[in-house]
């Protein structure tokens, strides 16, 4: 059998260590912000599982929480999250949203003409990630409000009547997560940010609403 080069096998290591920092790095950062954050399931590049989970034929390869109990779990506490991505460093970033922020989570081309159309205008996106064909828009999140039974969280395409005319749109918050960067996605890429956070106010979502409504349509 053929052996991998010394060279090959340092800098696969060298680049796992790099990614452990980063992630870590990352974590500690959105804890400065108030974000809480959790283990995530990382995908799997060989053998014939495509998740880090147990369960077979995972719908959503390393992009959901490592624990059923996630909601709990999900801290800003600096050592304990050094603690859970030294212990698991392949782990990937799970954000728990209607906390400190909802996100829309729009297809990658209407996201790009939506964040385009948004800087032309002089509008305060606010936080915005890409990962795989979405991009996600961080905003201010609703919480609980009174009208709650109208606006709830989803995986899939769902109300409010604003989101059912909008293909493809969908509204992140109160009992739902994101997978945020730099997690690693199935098809080999990373999540990234493409306007970071940076500690200002997050945007009003019923603004943000109205611009990727109309990039949607």
């Amino acid at each position: 059998m053929v052996g991998v080069p010394l060279t090959a096998r340092r800098a696969k290591r060298r680049g796992r260590t790099h990614g452990k920092a980063q992630t870590i790095t990352s974590v500690l950062e959105y804890a400065e912000l108030g974000w809480a954050s959790c283990l995530g399931a990382h995908p799997l590049r060989e053998g014939r599982r495509a998740c880090s989970c147990d369960r077979v034929g995972c719908p959503d390869p390393g992009a959901h929480p490592v624990s059923p109990a996630w909601q709990m779990m999900a801290t800003t506490d600096t050592a304990l999250l050094t603690r859970w991505w030294q212990q698991d460093p392949e782990a990937n970033v799970i954000l728990p949203t209607g906390r400190v922020f909802d996100v829309f989570d729009v297809p990658s081309a209407a996201g790009h003409t939506a964040l385009a159309a948004m800087d032309s205008a002089g509008f305060a996106t606010g936080p915005v990630a890409t990962g795989g064909d979405r991009v996600l828009f961080y905003v201010a999140t609703r919480g609980a409000p009174e009208d709650e039974d109208e606006w709830w969280s989803c995986h899939l395409d769902c109300g409010p009547e604003t989101i059912d005319e909008t293909p493809g749109l969908r509204w992140h918050c109160r009992d739902s997560y994101v997978l945020a960067p730099p997690s690693q996605l199935a098809d080999g890429s990373q999540a990234r940010w493409l306007r970071p956070p940076d500690g200002r106010p997050l945007p009003d979502p019923l603004h943000v609403l109205d611009w990727l409504a109309d990039a949607c349509e």
